[in-house]
Formats: structure tokens, C-alpha cells, sequence
């Protein structure tokens, strides 16, 4: 098919050659993104999934797709945008969470890591997280990530040999700096097994919320961390009815009181600087309120007795006291970063030991700001090397299921693989999670909502403009873009009949950097749904149909390759958060990998053949929702047989995808082909804006006031409700 793309100016990504590594480059912004590693003993839920580790894959994709134009010659000059970004994560595979959990399933911690590492790497693989994946033990082979400019991604793991070394370096060079001390430390101790219990050996009753399941290191009912012998009424997890006491034991702590002055300074400078959200360790006035911090930082513990873990590097002074014990895993985790960086490149250094060049992006929960933001910057200023430390934190809250907490334990949620049983395709599962991001309060999983955001936005806005437009290309101009008399490059925001079109839409793409840029993900993909609404509202007001063929072609060309050429640009806007449906719009354009541009431009030009049109969406039935909470809703006894319960075809509901069997009789999956009203458009996204305003609001604690400020969002609610019924009535 002939193409006739406009290629100068930057307008197409660039792809890295095979095997090219990216490495920064001096005296340009090169990124470095992780995300928190997850724990090598289960499989993550949804709540992971968008906590961290699909909030960096959309930055990281973000990245490098921008381009900038010069607005004084409309012509694209280099930009600072067009980063050099690397993206790492792995699993996080020591310490006692990983031993407890291989003990409950009979096998050892190795076979436990081998087993938990393959199904997540699995389970992000088909969320479309775009990691190439490493190990140290073969031979480096790149798998290259679409059409990224310098982008390459690892998923790795911490027990392997560089991370050992690594470990061990820090911990020698906090040993020269005078920051480590010898405690004798007071451990409890099972008299049945017999041996010191690592601290996730041990549960009992929180000291200070009174919460009974409370582990050794940390409490599950109000996230504080432990020390094992504080915990009331300790039991081993070996054997309930061993006895449990405590003994002495020889432990080597970092002196983190010594660095607090200078952990202080580097916080305070590094949220200016990196516009760090308010998170738990400081405000948005720039005070550190972490109560730790607070009240003086006091010497942490760095080893423990374990067998599964980085071995501690002893001298022969130390052989009997330190000898056999290994570093506290939450010492040795977040070296994961560095450490699987080395694996994946030799010159790990150019990025880790750089600052001037490299700004580091970390995205987690807010469970794990202390120890990214206290507690391994401490680390690394006590190493006295210079370290890239974090740039920008971006954090969220919690997601929630259902008006409850994900609980693997009670088959409560939905769980890695699981998301894929649904039918429901990744593309989908990723605009779901990223639209109810809990970026400033709690959220709230629905089976309802996520159905709604598929049938009403996705389907009903997003992939209604993009289908609407092809296929009128198709059906008038045999699949041909039509001669528009426009010039190619920019459009001109003084155009005489589409200069508010055009103006709106210049003004979105600002908003949607400008979100990207400080990492409002939320925001950015609602910014994307407003320009594609946009595009629904003009080929409605343009009237798009084949009078205007008759009454006046070349208004209709002009009207139907501008839209085209914002379908181009919604392609690369939504990349980030969906790249199969990125893939799929620009498959059937017949268009290689763009970037983001800075205004609405002619690039699809007269001439051009598009590829062949298919719906992006399919409809998912509303009576799916509680298919689906029953069956993940964690009680057995109610749990759909197989025969019984049919969920939609995958292959069927794959954006862009062929169809390989017939969509089952008990779930169709029917496509709605008639257009909604830009009225209705408008008022969905409003619903569902709305709708994310309320659950934000219910998931925070109740008080008086906010009791009446939920009354007055609710009442607003059925109002654009109402408006929407009458709307789509008409």
C-alpha cells in the first residue's frame, strides 16, 4: 500500500539498532525509572500491578516520544524531550518473606524464586509492560520494544552474583566511613525448632494497634515497622506451639543518626528540584513530617540470621561473631536497582554514578516512601560515592476491590494471570487501572466501572472517532486520504474555518505534556479521551457524511484528513497507556511509529493508502459484572463452574485483532456501530470523572464535613446522570 507520510521535523521515532544498548549521553537529560520491586513469594494483584509498576512503564514509554516544534519556523528543531530513558525492575528475592513461603510449599527459596519470578515476568509481559529480560548466566540478547528512540527495559532479580557484590561493596564502604557498630541484640528465639526466628518467623499482636496477625518487621494494620521481640504474645510460624523467648544475638547496625543531618539536606534540595508530590515524609510546604525523622533517626539494623540471603563480608576479627549471618533484606533491596542495571549492562555506572546527567524517576506505593526517600538515600550518602539519587517520587494509594481489601489468602481479588482469564483484553485492564489511579486518595475496583469504561468511553468515544473516520476513507475514497489543499507541517491556528478545532486541540496536547511532565498519569489519560472527544465533536459539526461529498468535496477532504492526521497524533498520545492500541491504529493506517507533537500538524498527506479498518473495542455485556464478582469475590461456595460461566473470546475482544472462533452464545460480544451524540460523548466522560470524584472521597476517613461534601458530589453525580439518560434518549 503507497504511503506518503511526512517524515522531516522529527515526526517519526527513531528505532535503536539491534543489540544498541542505551547509555546516557553527556550533557543531555537521560532518565532512569524503577519501579519497587516486588516480593519473589507471590503472585501481584491488580493493586501492585498499577501501585508501581504500570505507572512507570507509561512514564517510561512516555519519555521519549516528544518532539519540538519551532513555532517561529514551523519546523521541528531538537528537543530536550527526546530522552535517552532506561527502565528497571525486578523481583526483590531475599530475606524472610521468601524463606517463609518455600517452607509452606515444601521446596527450597532458590526453587521458590525460579518458580515466582517466571509467572511475574508473565504476568507484566501480558499487561504489556515492556521489559527485555536478562539473566546473568547467558549471554546478553536485546529484545527490542517497538519503536522507541534509546529505549530498552530489564526485569531482573536480586540473587544473582552481581547483586551479592555489589551488597557487599556498600556495606564495606559504610564499614570505612565509620558508620557501622556492633550491637548485641536481643532475638527471639524458638526452643522447638531450635534456632534465632527471623523476624517474618514470628507473629503476634502489634504493640501499638493491637492488631493480631502483626509480622516480626512490620504491621499489616498500620504499616509500622517492628522489631520482632515487641510483638505481645509471640508465636513461631514453624510451630504454633513451640515456646518462643529471646536470646542474644551479635548484629551489625548503620549508624543512620550519624547521616541524618546530611539525609535531611538532600531531602529538602531533592523535593525542590525534583517537585516530589506530598507524600508521608514531606509536605507540600517542604517540613519533614515523618515521625521517624522527627524524632531523630537511631542505628538500623543491617544483618540477620538467615541462611537465604547476600552472605555478610566478615574479616577474620569478626569470623565468630558475624560469621554465617546475612544483610537484612531491607538493606540489600533496593541495591536490586543498581545491581540489576549491572546485568543488564556492564556500564551500569554511567548510570547509577551520574547525576549531573541523569535524573532518577522512582514510582512505588506509599507503603515504601520512607525507604526510598530516607533509608536508601542514607545508604548511598554513608557509601560516599557519587550516587544518582532519586530525582522525582511519584507515589499512590491504595486500590482496593470491591469495597474491600485484594486478599490472596482468602482468593479475594484478582491476581496475576487471572486478569487474562477474564477475556478481558490488556489494552482495556490497562485504561481501567490508569483511570482510577489512586493518586491522592484510596480507589475503589469495580467490575461495574471497569465495564462502563470500556462500553462508554473506549468504545462509545475513543474508538468511535478513530473507526468513524477510517472507515469513511475507506467507503468515499477507496482507502485513499484525499487531496485537503492543506500545506504539510503545522496547521495554522488562524485557519478560517477550523481555528477553534484547531486552537482546542493545540491547547489539549499542552495539557497532556504538561500532565505527562510531572507525572499526573491520571490526568494524562483523561486529556487524551478530551482531544479524542474532540475529534468526535468536529466530524459532527463539520456534518461528515456523503452530502457534504456532493455539496462541497473539498471542505469534505479537508475535514477528513484533518481528522486523520489527529487520529495519527492520538496514536502516539496513547502509547503510553496502550500501546497494543497504539499498534492497532496505526496498523490500520498504514503509518509507522510517531511522536507526540507539540501542535496539530498535516503528516498524513494526500495519497496516502490506510490499512483496513476494525473496531479498536468491543462491547463487554453488563451482566459480566457480576459473572465476575462472583467469581473473584473469594467465596468458594459461590464460585461459577466452568460449564456454567462463559467468559468473551480474548482473541475475539483483542484490539485490532481477528476474531479465531466464534464469540461464545452465553456471552455475546456485540459491537455497537451507531454513533452517540458529541452531547453524549461529552456528558459520559463527565459521569465518569464524577463517578472517580465520589470513590476517591468514600475511600478516605469519614468525618462530618466530609460526609456533606460526599452528599453534595453524590447529588452532582445523578444530575449528569440524568443528563446523560435524556441525552441518549433523544
Amino acid at each position: 500500500m503507497a504511503r506518503n507520510i511526512r517524515t522531516e521535523g522529527g515526526v517519526l521515532r527513531k528505532i535503536p539498532r539491534a543489540g544498541e544498548a542505551p547509555l546516557p549521553k553527556e550533557g543531555e537529560k537521560n532518565i532512569l525509572i524503577t519501579s519497587a520491586l516486588p516480593y519473589c513469594n507471590n503472585v501481584p494483584h491488580l493493586g501492585n500491578i498499577i501501585g508501581s509498576i504500570l505507572s512507570a512503564d507509561v512514564f517510561s514509554r512516555y519519555s521519549p516520544l516528544l518532539f519540538i516544534v519551532d513555532k517561529s519556523t514551523a519546523h521541528a528543531r531538537p528537543g530536550t524531550r527526546n530522552r535517552r530513558t532506561l527502565f528497571v525492575c525486578g523481583t526483590d528475592e531475599y530475606g524472610t518473606a521468601t524463606e517463609t513461603q518455600a517452607l509452606k510449599e515444601g521446596i527450597s527459596p532458590r526453587d521458590l524464586c525460579d518458580k515466582y519470578h517466571v509467572l511475574h515476568r508473565a504476568t507484566y509481559e501480558w499487561f504489556d509492560i515492556a521489559y527485555v529480560v536478562i539473566y546473568i548466566s547467558v549471554p546478553v540478547q536485546l529484545r527490542l520494544i517497538g519503536a522507541h528512540d534509546f529505549r530498552c527495559d530489564h526485569f531482573g532479580r536480586t540473587s544473582t552474583p552481581l547483586h551479592t557484590e555489589i551488597s557487599q561493596s556498600i556495606y564495606k564502604n559504610l564499614g570505612k566511613n565509620g558508620l557501622l557498630e556492633k550491637q548485641e541484640k536481643e532475638q527471639t528465639y524458638c526452643e522447638g525448632c531450635p534456632k534465632f526466628l527471623a523476624d517474618r518467623f514470628v507473629e503476634g499482636t502489634c504493640p501499638h494497634c493491637g492488631y493480631e496477625d502483626a509480622r516480626g518487621d512490620q504491621c499489616d494494620g498500620c504499616s509500622r515497622t517492628l522489631d520482632a521481640i515487641e510483638l505481645i504474645n509471640p508465636r513461631c510460624l514453624v510451630d504454633k506451639t513451640h515456646k518462643v523467648t529471646t536470646r542474644t544475638s551479635s548484629h551489625m547496625y548503620l549508624k543512620l543518626n550519624d547521616i541524618q543531618p546530611r539525609t535531611e539536606e538532600w531531602i529538602k534540595h531533592s523535593w525542590k528540584v525534583g517537585k516530589w508530590s506530598p507524600n508521608a515524609v514531606i509536605n507540600a510546604d517542604g517540613e519533614i513530617i515523618d515521625a521517624r525523622v522527627k524524632k531523630g533517626l537511631t542505628p538500623t539494623p543491617l544483618t540477620r540470621d538467615l541462611k537465604w540471603g547476600v552472605p555478610v563480608p566478615v574479616d577474620d576479627e569478626d569470623k565468630d561473631n558475624m560469621g554465617g549471618k546475612v544483610l537484612y533484606v531491607w538493606f540489600d533491596a533496593p541495591i536490586g536497582y543498581p545491581s540489576i542495571t549491572a546485568n543488564y549492562t556492564l556500564e551500569w555506572k554511567q548510570w547509577w554514578f551520574n547525576p549531573k546527567d541523569v535524573e532518577l524517576y522512582q514510582f512505588m506505593g506509599k507503603d515504601n516512601v520512607y525507604f526510598h526517600t530516607v533509608y536508601w538515600p542514607s545508604v548511598q550518602i554513608g557509601d560516599g560515592r557519587d550516587w544518582t539519587k532519586l530525582h522525582h517520587l511519584s507515589t499512590t494509594e491504595y486500590l482496593n476491590y470491591e469495597g474491600g481489601k485484594f486478599s490472596k489468602s482468602r482468593n479475594r481479588g484478582v491476581f496475576g494471570p487471572q486478569a487474562k482469564d477474564t477475556g478481558i483484553p490488556a489494552s482495556v485492564w490497562r485504561y481501567y487501572l490508569l483511570s482510577t489511579r489512586p493518586e491522592t486518595a484510596d480507589a475503589m475496583f469495580s467490575w461495574t466501572d471497569c465495564i462502563a469504561a470500556n462500553n462508554n468511553v473506549l468504545l462509545n468515544n475513543f474508538g468511535n472517532f478513530v473507526n468513524r473516520a477510517l472507515k469513511f476513507v475507506t467507503s468515499q475514497y477507496n482507502s485513499v486520504i484525499p487531496d485537503s489543499g492543506d500545506a504539510p507541517g503545522p496547521y495554522s491556528s488562524n485557519d478560517p474555518l477550523d481555528a477553534e478545532f484547531i486552537t482546542s486541540v493545540n491547547a489539549l496536547l499542552k495539557e497532556y505534556t504538561d500532565a505527562m511532565d510531572a507525572v499526573k498519569i491520571r490526568l494524562g489519560l483523561q486529556t487524551v479521551m478530551h482531544i479524542s472527544m474532540r475529534g468526535n465533536n468536529y466530524l459532527q459539526s463539520a456534518g461528515l457524511n456523503k452530502a457534504l461529498i456532493a455539496s462541497n468535496p473539498q471542505r469534505c477532504a479537508q475535514v477528513i484528513s484533518r481528522a486523520i492526521n489527529l487520529i495519527y497524533t492520538l496514536s502516539a498520545l496513547i502509547h503510553p497507556f496502550m500501546p497494543a492500541t497504539s499498534d492497532a491504529i496505526l496498523a490500520q493506517l498504514n503509518a509507522p511509529a510517531r511522536t507526540v507533537p507539540e501542535v496539530l500538524s498535516n503528516d498524513v498527506l494526500a495519497g496516502h493508502t490506510i490499512g483496513t479498518p476494525e473496531h479498536l473495542f468491543k462491547k463487554i455485556e453488563e451482566n459480566m459484572a457480576e459473572v465476575w464478582r462472583i467469581k473473584f469475590g473469594g467465596d468458594e461456595s459461590k464460585q461459577p463452574q466452568p460449564s456454567a460461566v462463559a467468559t468473551p473470546d480474548p482473541l475475539k475482544a483483542q484490539p485490532g485483532g481477528k476474531s479465531k472462533k466464534k464469540a461464545t452464545k452465553e456471552v455475546p460480544v456485540p459491537v455497537s456501530d451507531k454513533p452517540k451524540s458529541p452531547e453524549a460523548l461529552e456528558l459520559e466522560a463527565k459521569v465518569a470523572e464524577q463517578g472517580q470524584v465520589v470513590r476517591e472521597l468514600k475511600a478516605k476517613p469519614k468525618t462530618p464535613e466530609s460526609e456533606a461534601q460526599i452528599k453534595d458530589e453524590v447529588e452532582k453525580l445523578k444530575l449528569l446522570k440524568a443528563k446523560l439518560q435524556t441525552a441518549l434518549s433523544a
